[in-house]
């Protein structure tokens, strides 16, 4: 009985706890002053019920819509085209959409959620930003769209969009709380995996379906495909020895090891193609012998690398041959040369005073070096470091304003845009952004040519501070422009300052803002004019056309090692941004983007170019890393037009390598351009249709100072010969605006004219003759050729 007292009295007590006899009040207080409300236990449940959260019920709202339009899209496939891999594409899409979508509806009914009606082109649900989601235009130009046309246009679209969907599961999963319910998780999951298989068959159906002939390259380290269009491959040159790892020259990542298997390393079958056996890991690689920037003076070519640089004699063909090699490791690298005197940036924390392979372990260390070094070339097989300057922030890029004519001295702007170093390492560092700080700066350097081991900081401008108040922090702040745009960097640096010194001008890509300079007192550039852009997540770099009337300033969005060029990717983002400088206003005209769509492997984005010198024009040759080399026409600002182009197949096309032109630079007629992972490229420019053998010629003729340096131009002139008439004749005709006439009077006394100068005779009729004809022209350049050529023979 004593048992069943207490089991009685047990089941009772716990009775009276599920039930208590009187009801307690639940309360729910108002805002202040608001009576409170009394909840049932049942509503006071719902109220804590955390299996989902607001930003769930959002987030499949949204997803239904987007959802929507792509089933909106699917179903134009069978009145748009025939092409049965593009409507067995839309038909998988239909049913794993629609298949979703009841599924979305259900979870969000099931939770007493009905989604509301959406216009047509909303790009927006509450906080919600819809990815991807493609605009009425971009539908309208679907609807009436036909055949190929509309079969590149869906790719194009349904792939954008699903790359959007997968935006939008990343921001969900970043909400706090959020995707708990394990229902959701795993629907998310799916979409994840089921969108981006979706986008990889995307992107192999729309290289086949490329009119371009450098879509769809069949990768590889050694034997890539290769597509070239108006240029020629004179000579591709593997990386030296001593700069690339023996048993892993392609630089990939690191093997998996396996469970009681020692970790091998066999990146290469015999065909040069990488070994699919061989399992790799998911860490990237360091970047310890990528290629990067170039520096040019009369026959010598010193080539950047992350492992120190190499020199090079530049043969009669252009071809280069290697004279020595330099191991100081501490960053790219990046080089430019005056005189005897070659100057490096170094930024890692891993640099040494010594140029030590070992880095530096210490927090604070003596041994640590970040800035600029300087090297004696006098022997170009043997240089010597001759000095060092020390800066708070190291120096990413740097740029040579003032040679040391008049008073022995060098001017050189460095950029740092590592973190700022503590003061315990170097005197005067200031790492907060505030009062005296070492952020939002350039350094201001002076190297005597006479003892280069006294370089010092002679200034430190704060470039971005307010002029009204004085605030260091005077641009961009960073973040996004507003919905459906960048992610733009804070303006405390500038990546690279080109400078033109004959024009007083500098041009600054500062990350989050482009800036012209007024540099008529180099010690103390002066802001006059900045500008910010929605699309550029980096402003990188700039380069002025030869009278500084324009600059081109690079976006490098993904920081160079992400796939910024694929189909789905936005044709204003990652691209360079054309501008006209109006009575020292930017003004923009247009975007250029590389034309060719680079697959998902690929990392490509705009980089390093410099113009190609033909007269009358402006056209420039560009690196886009992976995306190879483009060489394109901006004469008319507001319409630049590709001419010519090289590419190779990605390294791997299953992996993300990173590889591609770094750098890509015309000198004394050729083409030169750093390849990251396989070595360096030398092209020269083929007649076409948009380009003449006389241009061509002409530009191989112009003097462009005694050396070229990557933020350094000077304008170039051209010599008084009739191949540059010829070649601004050719311009005309080209434009249809040489007349016929003219143009057969002109080309018999300039056939005339070189008779002359090869026999080194004078002929006053035959120059008369030339200066009518100047007088008689509307052209500029053609007219002042001619007086020039006239005066040679008079």
């Amino acid at each position: 009985m004593a048992v069943r007292c207490v089991a009685l009295l047990v089941g009772t007590t716990l009775a009276a706890l599920a039930a208590p006899a009187f009801a307690v009040p639940i309360v729910q207080p108002g805002a202040p002053g608001a009576a409170p409300r009394i909840l049932t236990p049942e509503e006071a449940s719902r109220v804590a019920n955390t299996r989902f959260t607001a930003a769930d019920v959002e987030f499949m709202g949204a997803m239904l819509h987007h959802h929507r339009q792509a089933v909106e899209m699917a179903e134009l496939a069978p009145s748009g085209t025939a092409n049965k891999p593009i409507l067995e594409l839309a038909n998988r899409i239909l049913a794993s959409q629609r298949d979703e979508m009841k599924f979305m509806t259900a979870w969000l009914a099931a939770r007493g959620v009905t989604p509301p009606p959406m216009a047509a082109g909303h790009h927006h649900h509450g906080a919600i930003t819809m990815a991807g989601m493609a605009s009425p235009e971009q539908m309208a130009r679907l609807r009436a769209a036909k055949g190929r046309e509309f079969d590149r246009l869906f790719l194009q679209l349904m792939t954008a969009h699903h790359a959007g969907a997968l935006k939008m599961v990343e921001e969900l999963l970043e909400s706090p709380g959020a995707a708990y319910d394990p229902v959701l998780y795993q629907f998310t999951s799916d979409v994840k995996n089921e969108q981006s298989a979706e986008i990889k068959r995307m992107d192999a159906l729309a290289a086949t379906l490329a009119a371009d002939p450098r879509e769809g390259l069949k990768p590889g380290f050694r034997n890539a495909g290769q597509a070239i269009s108006n240029l020629t491959l004179v000579a591709a040159l593997p990386k030296p020895p001593g700069f690339f790892d023996p048993v892993n020259p392609a630089n990939l990542p690191p093997p998996k090891a396996k469970k009681g298997v020692k970790p091998t390393l066999d990146p290469f079958r015999d065909d040069g193609q990488l070994n699919d056996k061989t399992e790799w890991s998911d860490r990237s690689p360091l970047l310890s012998f990528a290629q990067t920037d170039m520096a040019f003076a009369g026959d010598r070519l010193f080539v950047g690398n992350y492992h120190g640089f190499n020199t090079y004699r530049l043969g009669s063909d252009g071809v280069p041959v290697q004279l020595g090699s330099v191991v100081c490791a501490g960053g790219q690298g990046d080089v430019s040369v005056i005189g005897n005197l070659l100057i490096m940036s170094v930024e890692q924390n891993r640099g040494r005073l010594d140029c030590g392979a070992q880095g530096v372990a210490d927090d604070v260390s003596r041994e640590r070096f970040r800035g600029i070094r300087i090297f004696d070339i006098s022997d170009i097989a043997r240089p010597r470091q001759v000095g060092l300057v020390q800066t708070c922030r190291g120096s990413h890029t740097h740029s040579i304003v003032k040679g040391p004519e008049g008073d022995g001295r060098i001017l050189v702007y460095v950029s740092g845009t590592a973190n700022v170093r503590k003061r315990e390492e170097l005197a005067g560092c200031v790492p907060e952004a505030s009062g005296n700080s070492s952020y939002f700066r350039i350094d201001v350097v002076e190297i005597p040519v006479a003892n280069p081991a006294a370089a010092r900081i002679v200034d430190s401008p704060a470039v971005f501070a307010d002029p009204r108040t004085g605030e260091l922090a005077g641009l961009w702040r960073g973040g996004d422009h507003g919905k459906d745009t960048q992610e733009t960097r804070l303006t405390d640096q500038c990546h690279d300052i080109t400078v033109l010194p004959a024009r007083k001008l500098a041009a600054g890509a500062c990350a989050g803002n482009g800036i012209i300079f007024d540099i008529s007192d180099p010690m103390k550039p002066r802001r006059i004019d900045v500008v910010a852009d929605p699309g550029f997540a980096y402003w990188h770099s700039a380069t002025f056309n030869n009278d500084g009337s324009k600059v081109i300033f690079t976006d490098e969005w993904g920081g160079g090692s992400r796939p910024r060029c694929r189909n789905q990717d936005r044709r204003d983002w990652g691209a360079n941004a054309l501008y006209d400088v109006v009575d020292g206003k930017l003004v923009r005209r247009a975007t250029y983007k590389l034309a060719a769509a680079q697959s998902e492997t690929e990392n490509c984005v705009a980089h390093n170019g410099s113009l190609i010198p033909v007269p009358g024009r402006d056209i420039m040759v560009q690196a886009w890393y992976q995306g190879g080399i483009s060489v394109f026409d901006f004469t008319n600002s507001a319409a630049p037009t590709e001419i010519g182009y090289f590419d190779r197949g990605p390294i791997d096309a299953k992996r993300d390598v990173l590889g591609g032109h770094w750098s890509a630079y015309y000198y004394r007629g050729r083409i030169y351009a750093t390849e990251i992972a396989r070595g360096l490229d030398v092209l020269a420019l083929k007649p076409s249709a948009m380009l003449s053998a006389n241009e061509i010629a002409a530009a191989a003729l112009a003097d462009v100072g005694p050396s070229f340096n990557p933020q350094q131009q000077y304008p170039v002139r051209w010599p008084a010969v009739t191949v540059v008439a010829r070649a601004y004749a050719d311009q005309l005709r080209r434009a249809g605006t040489l007349d016929p006439a003219f143009g057969a009077r002109l080309e018999a006394a300039l056939a005339d004219t070189d008779a002359r100068l090869a026999q080194s005779a004078r002929d006053a009729s035959l120059a008369a003759r030339l200066t009518a004809l100047a007088a008689e022209t509307r052209h500029a350049g053609l007219a002042e050729t001619l007086r020039q050529i006239a005066a040679r023979i008079n």
